[in-house]
């Protein structure tokens, strides 16, 4: 994993290579996206059916587990997976490494979900019902249930955190040990796994979420 060097300043804020990477990620994804969807065909081609086939298998993943909540969770669920699968496979590329594989960016992510997940409770519910269900059944709970909600929020951001920069380390200490003897299957790991730490990561959000919509249906604890 490199360090965050300063690139540049705005004022008093830092622009660090971190930062950048992460301009450079969402510059590729809008263009991808603006690539693949200003031809839209009634009878698609091979690279519109990928795409379709891309949203359609993440719109399933949602309705599993918020059922009838797809259309609103898409945007925001759908955005996060496609950041994460770029930005975890971005330290392939030679002179570049993982946004993910900084804390500040993980804790970004989290604190997103962490805020997605109260809003779309609340607009479920509304203030008063969604913010009574953390003191059902007993106002004691309250406490807890706050600390659940904290606790869960770092476990989010540290996980994805220390998945992406240990598997950014293994990988350049084996070729320092092996040279360049064994990249293909290395390489083949990272990717596996970047796509996995990106799921993981998309599902845990949308458990969170799924859980601050149904929270004030059954009256049950948050978490």
């Amino acid at each position: 994993m490199e360090p965050s060097l300063v690139i540049f300043r705005i004022g008093a804020l830092l622009v660090t290579s971190t930062v950048v990477m992460t301009w450079g990620i969402m510059a590729v994804i809008v263009l991808v996206c603006w690539l693949g969807t200003r031809h839209l065909k009634q009878s698609p081609d091979r690279w519109q059916s990928a795409l379709e086939g891309v949203v359609l298998t993440m719109q399933q993943a949602i309705e599993d587990i918020a059922p009838g909540k797809s259309p609103s969770l898409l945007p925001f669920v759908g955005s996060l997976w496609i950041y994460l699968v770029f930005a975890n496979l971005a330290g392939l590329v030679p002179g570049l490494h993982s946004p993910t594989g900084q804390l500040s960016v993980t804790s970004g992510l989290a604190i997103l979900v962490f805020l997605a997940t109260h809003w779309f409770g609340i607009r479920a519910s509304g203030w008063l019902p969604y913010l009574k269900h953390y003191v059902q059944p007993n106002p004691i709970l309250l406490p807890f249930n706050v600390i659940s909600e904290i606790s869960r929020t770092l476990a989010l951001a540290v996980r994805l955190f220390g998945n992406i920069m240990s598997l950014e380390m293994a990988a350049l200490l084996v070729l320092l040990v092996a040279g360049l003897l064994v990249p293909v299957p290395l390489l083949m790991l990272h990717v596996v796994e970047a796509l996995v730490q990106a799921y993981i990561f998309g599902v845990l959000a949308l458990v969170y979420i799924a859980g601050g919509l149904e929270a004030h249906a059954d009256g049950g604890s948050p978490s």
